[in-house]
C-alpha cells in the first residue's frame, strides 16, 4: 500500500468508515423494526446487552487490542474476555428467552438474530480493518 497516492489511501479509509457505519446503522434499523413492526418493546432488551458488551473491555484493557487474540497471564484480561464472552452470549440468549417464553413472534426473533448478526459482521470488519498491515487482510 506504500506505493498509492495518498488521496487514494484517504478515499479508501473514507470507505472502510463508511461501510462500518452502513453496517452499525443497518443493526440498529433492525433492532428498531423488530420492535416496531411487532408492536412490542421487549426486544430491544438485546440493546442493553449491545452497551453493556464494551464495558469490561474498557475499563481493564484500555486501547490494547492485542488481548482479544493472545493468551495472556493476567487475571484482569481473563476476567475481561470471561465477562465480555457473557455478555455476548446475553445478547443471544435474550431473543430466545423471550420467543420461548411466547413474548415476543416469530418476525420479531429473526430480526433480533439478524441485527445481532449485523452487529457481529461489523465488529469484525473493525477487528480486520483496524490491523498494521494495511486494513485488507480480513475482506
Amino acid at each position: 500500500m506504500a506505493d498509492l497516492p495518498g488521496y487514494l489511501i484517504t478515499c479508501l479509509n473514507s470507505g472502510k468508515l463508511a461501510l462500518l457505519a452502513i453496517l452499525v446503522s443497518g443493526g440498529i434499523v433492525l433492532q428498531i423494526l423488530a420492535c416496531v413492526l411487532y408492536n412490542n418493546w421487549w426486544p430491544m432488551l438485546t440493546a442493553l446487552t449491545y452497551l453493556v458488551l464494551p464495558v469490561p473491555l474498557i475499563l481493564f484493557a484500555g486501547s490494547d487490542t492485542s488481548i482479544y487474540f493472545n493468551e495472556s497471564e493476567s487475571s484482569w484480561v481473563d476476567a475481561t474476555k470471561f465477562l465480555t464472552g457473557a455478555s455476548a452470549v446475553g445478547s443471544i440468549a435474550i431473543p430466545i428467552v423471550l420467543k420461548h417464553a411466547g413474548v415476543i413472534t416469530w418476525g420479531a426473533f429473526a430480526m433480533e438474530l439478524s441485527s445481532l448478526f449485523v452487529f457481529v459482521m461489523a465488529i469484525s470488519c473493525f477487528l480486520g480493518m483496524n490491523n498494521d498491515d494495511g486494513g485488507y487482510s480480513m475482506i
